[in-house]
């Protein structure tokens, strides 16, 4: 068996506050970034811990939540104390779409949407 890795490419309307608010909310750190010509967010590459994701602007056939009117995909981040994170996220300006709670098939968590309408399951595995 290989070892392998998941990095969601999550479509943007506008990156550069996309970048901003995953900073804020989720301690993300900018790891590299590539712009348009006209200055926008071409592609961006973020990390949250060890967790790897990128950010791309809306164009060709790639379509922003907010274009869609839906997600067809929940992020789910698994962290250590998700009640902080989860906190901290809406603090930032995310919205809580299920409160954090214990859950019989043995996770914590609550999801929320963030401004640019991605959903995330903040989480952890309980023991």
């Amino acid at each position: 068996m290989f070892k392998a890795q998941f990095a969601p490419m999550l479509i943007q309307r506008d990156g550069a506050s996309a970048i901003a608010f995953y900073q804020e909310a989720f301690g993300a750190v900018l790891l590299r970034r590539w712009d348009n010509d006209d200055g926008s967010v071409h592609v961006a590459e973020l990390s949250v811990g060890e967790a790897l994701f990128h950010l791309r602007q809306e164009g060709l056939q790639n379509f922003s939540p907010q274009q869609c009117g839906g997600v067809t995909c929940i992020v789910e981040l698994f962290t250590a104390d998700p009640d902080d994170l989860f906190t901290r996220a809406l603090n930032a300006g995310a919205t809580q779409l299920s409160a954090m709670e214990n859950y019989d098939y043995g996770y914590r968590q609550g999801i929320l949407d963030d401004p640019f309408a991605h959903q995330w399951s903040i989480e952890k595995a309980l023991k």
